[in-house]
């Protein structure tokens, strides 16, 4: 069965279940659970106002029947940032599904219709942020970023900016300690608004990342780029069985030979050694914010074998992993 309504009735559902919220944590007024409607399905959106302009929502909730809700044309005030962990949403735009990402800036939502499956357990972390806080933070209040920033805020009739991808191991690591979060009271806010600023921070300096590899990539087409960019998520998605470069350019409609010299142009290096790059750089970033096992984080990001990952670390960094890691905590 498939339920069919407009965006507006689905959030008046969640109105309706005002007397089912409740407060998880006593000493936080600004911390509320909402049941998730009868009417959709079983779960909780969890909604957590952390200070003026910053908003952080947890969704965890599974859908009795297919759901599709139609948006009309509208002014979007905000800027969100959506992690999914499990569970698909998807328009006539673009999807978003389990280990992805989107972000939206500001400006003018269009008109779309989004359909969501009946068939996983969706848990989902959002963070929306104010584009006046993100003007204060870059320590400009007169409505200026800089130049790889500034798409993110448009006017109310320019269509917003949007980009997803695959989320990094590090990415998924800082959304899972936002929904693992072990305190209340005022630590938990202090702990939970560092983490979603520091998830803006790494979109950030992706963005900037971004920016800059555009610029070397005038000379393709830009259907070459985007078929470029998705061989790249893909090879991030299988960071333990990657595909061959054979395979790769199937699954892109590229031949190997475009896709080789292409990857190189766009992102300065060949497919390979960026991934390689990719997964020593996820693993030193897991080294500095996770308590995990040596083992544990050398098959998080794709090393089969321990002895491996510590060869490489080592000829990369200079340390081996568990070297690094007490150095670490040595100094910080």
């Amino acid at each position: 069965m498939t339920i069919t309504i407009s965006e507006q009735v689905y959030f008046d559902l969640f109105t309706d279940t005002v007397e089912c919220s409740h407060h998880p944590d006593p000493d936080d007024v600004f911390d509320i659970v909402h049941k998730y409607p009868k009417a959709l399905g079983q779960g909780y959106w969890r909604e957590i106002q952390l200070r003026e302009g910053l908003v952080l929502e947890i969704g965890n909730f599974q859908l009795s029947d297919r759901l599709i809700t139609a948006s009309s044309e509208q002014t979007k005030d905000w800027l969100d940032y959506h992690f999914h962990f499990s569970g698909e949403h998807h328009d006539q735009y673009r999807a978003i599904g389990g280990g992805g990402y989107a972000f939206r800036g500001s400006g003018l939502n269009p008109k779309k219709t989004t359909d969501s499956s009946d068939k996983n357990l969706y848990l989902e972390v959002i963070i929306s942020i104010a584009p006046e806080l993100i003007y204060s933070i870059a320590g400009n209040q007169e409505g200026l970023l800089i130049p790889a920033l500034q798409p993110w805020i448009k006017q109310p009739d320019q269509q917003y900016y949007y980009r997803c991808g695959t989320a990094t191991a590090t990415m998924q690591s800082i959304a899972r300690q936002i929904i693992q979060c072990p305190y209340r009271g005022i630590a938990k806010r202090l702990y939970l608004e560092s983490k979603a600023l520091e998830l803006m921070a790494i979109l950030v300096t992706q963005e900037i990342e971004f920016q800059d590899s555009d610029c070397k990539t005038h000379a393709l087409k830009p259907d070459t780029v985007e078929r470029i960019y998705h061989a790249r998520e893909i090879l991030l998605r299988k960071l333990d069985n990657p595909p061959s470069l054979f395979e790769l350019s199937k699954q892109v409609g590229l031949n190997s030979r475009a896709l080789k010299e292409g990857f190189r142009q766009v992102f300065g290096k060949p497919a390979f050694s960026y991934l390689h790059h990719y997964r020593l750089e996820q693993a030193r970033q897991l080294l500095e914010t996770e308590e995990m096992k040596i083992a544990e984080i050398a098959a998080n990001v794709g090393f089969a074998s321990r002895s491996h990952f510590a060869e490489a670390f080592r000829k990369k960094f200079g340390f081996n992993p568990k070297e690094y890691q007490m150095q670490r905590k040595k100094f910080f």
